[in-house]
């Protein structure tokens, strides 16, 4: 019996290899420090290649790679040695899709990083565990633009709390510095300690092994 395709992560890292939004599956890379060794080893890789046109792809570190480049962003999805590319690329393909249709074109990194949230809700619709769940973008997108959160009021708050949390994530190493981040945050962002626990539940979903954030 076939096993279930799966990925392993999906990275979106700039023109210099540093992370925009990154998001793991599997164990493979067990500290923070092994997951930013291998996206930076994988993008000195890639970098010199012309996969702007079509995606592309590589074997790397025992690991079937399948990447993409729009304008200062890099796009892979990363699968076991005997996972089939073709859905590998399928799953590239609906994501930078969808990321396109909500970013009406504008992929670069400026954009991607003012609207982050919507990458990473992107990606939950995308894979799920590392279970391909969806490949086509514009039913990504559209999942994404009705996407409702339990507790808050409005889409436009959801993008504030998921927002949040996916920073923290990527760029805090504990919660501890999180923390002191999270008491600057205007009120009008931390609108209520409901929202404030919604931010947290977001932040250890995300910093247990997601992101690689230690």
């Amino acid at each position: 019996m076939a096993s279930c395709p799966s990925v392993k992560n999906i990275l979106v890292l700039d023109a210099e290899g540093k992370r925009v939004a990154v998001k793991y599956y599997a164990d493979d890379w067990p500290s923070a420090s092994s997951k930013l060794a291998f996206e930076k080893s994988l993008f000195v890789k890639t970098q010199k290649t012309s996969a702007r046109t079509e995606a592309d792809v590589v074997m790397f570190d025992g690991y079937i790679i399948v990447y993409k480049f729009i304008q200062d962003l890099h796009f892979f999805v990363t699968g076991g040695d005997e996972e089939n590319e073709l859905i590998l690329a399928s799953v590239l393909q609906g994501f930078s899709d969808a990321v396109g249709i909500l970013l009406r074109n504008s992929v670069d990194k400026r954009t991607a990083l003012e609207n982050l949230d919507l990458i990473f809700l992107c990606l939950d619709e995308v894979v799920d565990g590392g279970i391909v769940l969806e490949t086509d973008g514009n039913v990504i997108a559209e999942k994404v633009s009705g996407h409702g959160l339990e507790g808050a009021g409005s889409f436009t708050e959801q993008r504030c709390m998921c927002g949040l949390s996916a920073y923290l994530v990527t760029r805090f190493p504990s919660k501890d510095s999180a923390t002191a981040f999270l008491w600057k945050v205007p009120q009008t962002v931390a609108i209520s300690q409901e929202n404030i626990n919604l931010v947290w539940a977001h932040f250890w979903a995300e910093a247990r092994g997601n992101h690689g954030a230690g």
